[in-house]
């Protein structure tokens, strides 16, 4: 018997790694202090009531942030890992195996589930401050969505102690993610972690969609709507057309492994060709739908420290739609070399040059705002500054890809690696840096220390050129991208060596972060945020009300007749012209309730889904006979609302003004 359960043991955990057997003391370790420290404190009840069970959509967005940033740390130490594998040439620091379970792991998690729990946290902390709602659509929806997101990137990361991660790319192409040359549970990991986090992601792109068409404040015109809330309504157009495509791709796959279908197997009829352009019909517009919410923020941060009207607001709007549309017909660069003939790739050749257009109009028109702008360099403001070049030198080594003969030099090497990084490292990390940094006293009430955070930038813009500029040289000397190790004698140690210092300077970089994080949190203070406009020449509504927002956002809900119209209202102020409207009367205002069955049902989706990797029927049965349950309780569940009595209101904002 014991030698039985311990044969088992063996095979469903992850051995003979060090690294590994590391990682297990940390994360153990880490869940020990956390829950003595819940339990000493006796935090438990708050922690249910106030956050897991939550449907604010401020908390929720936090949760999604908070998220991001621990993926953010374990993606960041994959790539560390690989930085130090390939320092210098024939090292044996990794396993080769292991160094492909971490390229794969390391690019999925970045895309997946730091990226994009980044932007959705965003969206949900500030899109229905900026267009003055006081919640999204379908607040029980946007709950579910974060917590099948949760689970979905839980049920991923399982992987890395238990079964063995997944090793063949972020994009598990066939036939390496078919069940003859990968038959362990990791690739089943993939599967099931990306289809729950995705139903997730597809519900938060229908539930803002929802939100911004219907639920702005009265007066607020499409074009008078702020720019960011602009970029997350492209961006969640694309996510509703794109993700399906995701979801029917990865089902399929599953369908080959689990069932024996032979959709993408050369040796059963299928093809692996129609699995590449099916994963790029989602992945190009992907990469579209994490950078167009930064195109919004960085709009609103120029235009706040620089202190003018955005330049050029309507072309930055059909830019971004533009692009949005775009994004779905470029797939096919990624594999011009697949032989579908010159007429094929010059199409996509040419559609892919033409998303350059809108995207150079929204760099212009960034820099004529600034232009005779009275700029200040705060924290935001760098970003979006340290964002420009780097994100032009991606756009142009872009446009190579694009020219097909080129790209026949450039796929598959280190040369591609650079141009990717450079756009979303200098496109969305950027971007959303900016985003936090700018909106963070609003979040929480108070700023974060200028000096740390700028100790941090420059860490991380000096670390970034010095990690991907050499990889351009790489490429064009003939490295390839996956390569484990290589050869003295192919000259490439050097600049190796110069990019994993670069790598590291931005692992320093992050530590600044959290530094700055911790040391915001401990002086908080004495940096409060006291008039809820941090910044001074912040422009749209979500500066107009206290910091951090109350429950409710908006006591009364405000009537908009301008563009940036808090800024418009400081400005009739400030030149005695503004008429304040009649004080409205308050009233009770209508609120959802709290439910713990978003994470509830969110556990059950993760029962089932590890059921489905280890093909354990009876945990299959039992997730997905959870999940019905939970359908079936929130349908009779008829107590999902309440009002604020309007003396609530009043002495929270009589608060507000004691404290702002």
């Amino acid at each position: 018997m014991w030698e039985k359960v311990k044969s088992f043991a063996s095979e469903f955990f992850v051995t003979g790694d060090p690294l590994i057997y590391g990682a297990d003391v940390s994360i153990a370790l880490t869940l020990i202090a956390l829950v003595s420290v819940l339990t000493y404190f006796k935090k438990w009840k708050w922690l249910w009531k106030e956050w897991l069970t939550t449907v604010d959509h401020k908390k929720i967005g936090i949760m999604y942030i908070l998220s991001a940033f621990l993926m953010l740390f374990r993606g960041g130490v994959d790539a560390l890992l690989m930085r130090l594998q390939l320092a210098v040439p024939e090292l044996d620091f990794l396993l080769p195996d292991h160094y492909n379970q971490i390229f794969t792991t390391h690019g999925v998690i970045m895309i997946l589930f730091m990226a994009m729990p980044f932007m959705f946290g965003l969206f949900n902390v500030m899109v229905p401050l900026q267009i003055g709602a006081r919640d999204v659509a379908y607040p029980f929806l946007n709950a579910l969505s974060f917590w099948l997101f949760f689970f979905g990137a839980m049920l991923f990361n399982l992987s890395f102690v238990i079964g063995g991660s997944p090793d063949a790319g972020w994009l598990a192409y066939p036939p390496y993610s078919e069940l003859m040359y990968n038959p362990g549970p990791g690739q089943d990991f993939y599967i099931w972690g990306i289809q729950i986090s995705g139903i997730g992601s597809l519900m938060t792109g229908i539930n803002f969609i929802a939100t911004i068409l219907k639920m702005r404040a009265p007066g607020m015109k499409l074009m008078k709507m702020p720019m960011f809330s602009w970029s997350v309504l492209s961006s969640c157009i694309a996510i509703i057309f794109s993700f399906p495509i995701l979801t029917a791709t990865l089902a399929l796959l599953f369908l080959d492994r689990y069932g024996g279908a032979h959709f993408f197997t050369l040796d059963g009829g299928g093809n692996p060709m129609m699995y590449i352009n099916l994963i790029w019909m989602w992945g190009h517009p992907e990469v579209y739908i994490i950078v167009l919410p930064a195109f919004g923020i960085f709009s609103e941060i120029v235009a706040t420290f620089s202190k003018k009207k955005l330049f050029g607001y309507k072309s930055m709007v059909y830019a971004m739609m533009i692009i949005s549309l775009l994004s779905f017909l470029v797939w096919a660069h990624h594999f011009f070399t697949m032989g579908t003939g010159a007429n094929v790739n010059a199409f996509f050749a040419l559609t892919t040059m033409l998303i350059a257009i809108p995207t150079g109009a929204k760099v212009f028109n960034w820099l004529f705002t600034m232009f005779r702008g009275k700029i200040t360099f705060e924290t935001p403001m760098l970003w979006t500054i340290g964002f420009i070049p780097c994100f032009v030198t991606g756009g142009l080594t872009g446009v190579l890809l694009s020219v097909a003969p080129a790209d026949f030099q450039f796929h598959n090497s280190y040369f591609l690696v650079a141009h990717f990084h450079h756009v979303i490292i200098g496109g969305v990390v950027f971007g959303y840096f900016a985003g936090l940094y700018y909106w963070w006293p609003k979040m929480f009430g108070f700023k974060l220390n200028e000096r740390i955070g700028k100790w941090a930038f420059w860490f991380w813009n000096i670390g970034f050129y010095l990690c991907f500029m050499p990889q351009y040289v790489l490429g064009l000397m003939g490295m390839t991208r996956r390569v484990f190790s290589y050869g003295w004698d192919k000259g490439w140690g050097d600049l190796n060596l110069v990019s994993t210092i670069g790598a590291f300077l931005m692992g320093i970089a992050f530590l600044f972060q959290v530094w700055q994080i911790a040391h915001g949190v401990k002086h908080r203070k004495d940096n409060l945020d006291k008039t809820g406009d941090p910044w001074k020449h912040g422009r749209t509504l979500e500066w107009s009300i206290a910091s951090p927002a109350p429950h409710y956002n908006f006591a009364v809900l405000p009537q908009v007749t301008e563009q940036d119209e808090w800024w418009e209202e400081k400005l009739r102020k400030k030149q005695g012209q503004f008429v304040p409207a009649a004080p409205k009367k308050l009233e009770p205002i209508h609120m959802p309730r709290n439910s713990g069955i978003p994470i509830i049902i969110s556990a059950f989706f993760f029962v089932a889904g590890f059921g489905f990797v280890f093909h354990w029927t009876w945990f299959i049965i039992a997730g997905l006979a959870g999940v019905a349950a939970c359908m079936v309780a929130h349908s009779f569940n008829y107590d999902t609302d309440y009002y604020i009595p309007v003396d609530e209101i009043e002495r929270t904002e009589a608060e507000s003004r004691v404290t702002n």
